[in-house]
């Protein structure tokens, strides 16, 4: 059973874990509160991979208060050695009394064993409280850890009629300063942003976070381009600023084009792969799970309509972030994605609305793959 007190202290813990936003990749974003008697007397947050969890961090403030305490933690404390000591064995040390978690930690190193270490040294230990807000958190996390690959949100600019360029490819600008510059701050949490060698060619993008708020460009994304070909110029402006830049290619190794275009790649600062290709391009589950191999918790897709509608024809993308400018390009202009010609609404694909809200003078829309339940379940 838990209380108010418990509410408010794990709502605190999830307050926390936010601080680590866009530092902690690959790990999860985890924060903790330490509390006596309803008063909280030491919290923390886990801020970079490789650095004290958000469990010592709690303890080291709380000190000597400590013992007999209850620690909220937004994610089941480890178990494991890994970079860092077992959190399970900073709270025995401390000697809490009470450990409250939102959620299972679903990494099989730990997945129970955390909970388990508690239980067996006498503490009290309860679990489930805030856990959708603790899972959405470290959504990307949760699904590279059960699925083996990254939580793919795929990031749309589009008129009212759904359109995302003039007929000429014209695109700069469909959306205003603020939407573009939140379209930075999604960057910003993501492990990578992922584009197709079509948009390098015609938008010559950067992909990268560029933000005046303070320490908003500390972490920069990795660059995913897909390029099944290796037409990547390497005077791209995507060489031309600071973070890692990885080229998957269905070109193998034995192929004459390889040497000449990965060395003049390769000086640019890229890393080239070879992935196994489809019948238009790379195997785009193979790309997935690439990535979720290279520890990419989230993936950001910008790109056009052809990478963006394959994503979602083969159900591989989990969200859309839609940004709808209040604009009308007319039935000639280029559509936000290529879809295969349906036959019956019911092929349409459908998604759950998470979030609307208004951006400077456009909006922007979470939609999460799948019809919400009461959508799916109305009669014809």
């Amino acid at each position: 059973m838990f209380y108010d007190s418990d509410r408010f202290a794990m709502q605190r813990a999830l307050a926390l874990a936010t601080r680590g936003l866009t530092t902690t990749q690959p790990n999860p974003r985890v924060g903790c509160v330490i509390a006596q008697r309803g008063r909280i007397v030491g919290e923390g947050w886990h801020e970079h991979a490789g650095e004290a969890h958000a469990e010592v961090l709690a303890l080291r403030a709380a000190g000597g208060q400590a013992a007999g305490a209850t620690a909220y933690v937004t994610l089941e404390p480890c178990s494991h050695q890994g970079r860092t000591p077992p959190c399970v064995a900073a709270l025995l040390a401390a000697r809490i009394a009470r450990v409250v978690y939102a959620v299972a930690d679903p990494n099989p190193l730990v997945d129970g064993r955390g909970d388990a270490a508690l239980r067996a040294a006498g503490i009290t230990v309860e679990s489930g409280l805030m856990q959708r807000e603790a899972t959405e958190l470290n959504v990307g996390f949760f699904q590279r850890m059960r699925t083996g690959r990254p939580w793919v949100r795929v990031k749309l600019a589009t008129s009212l009629d759904g359109r995302t360029a003039l007929e000429s490819g014209l695109s700069q600008w469909i959306t205003g300063t603020a939407a573009r510059e939140d379209v930075h701050r999604w960057r910003a949490r993501s492990s990578a942003v992922m584009t197709g060698v079509s948009t390098v060619l015609a938008d010559d993008p950067r992909l990268n976070v560029r933000l005046a708020e303070e320490g908003a460009g500390e972490h920069q994304p990795l660059r995913v381009v897909l390029d099944g070909a290796l037409r990547t110029p390497p005077e791209a402006r995507l060489f031309t600023t600071a973070g890692e830049v990885l080229i998957l290619t269905a070109v193998p190794a034995s192929d004459p084009r390889w040497e000449p275009r990965c060395a003049a790649l390769a000086a640019h600062g890229a890393r080239i792969e070879t992935l196994p290709a489809a019948a238009d391009g790379l195997a785009l589950p193979g790309v997935l799970e690439r990535l979720g191999e290279l520890e990419v918790n989230e993936l950001q897709v910008e790109a056009g309509a052809t990478l963006a509608g394959e994503l979602l024809r083969q159900g591989l993308a989990d969200e859309l972030l839609l940004y709808v400018a209040p604009k009308l390009l007319g039935p000639h202009a280029r559509p936000l994605v290529n879809l295969p010609r349906l036959q019956t609404l019911e092929d349409a694909p459908g998604f759950t609305l998470l979030e609307a809200q208004q951006v400077g003078s456009d909006v922007r829309l979470r939609l999460r793959a799948g019809a919400a339940p009461e959508t799916a379940a109305e009669a014809p």
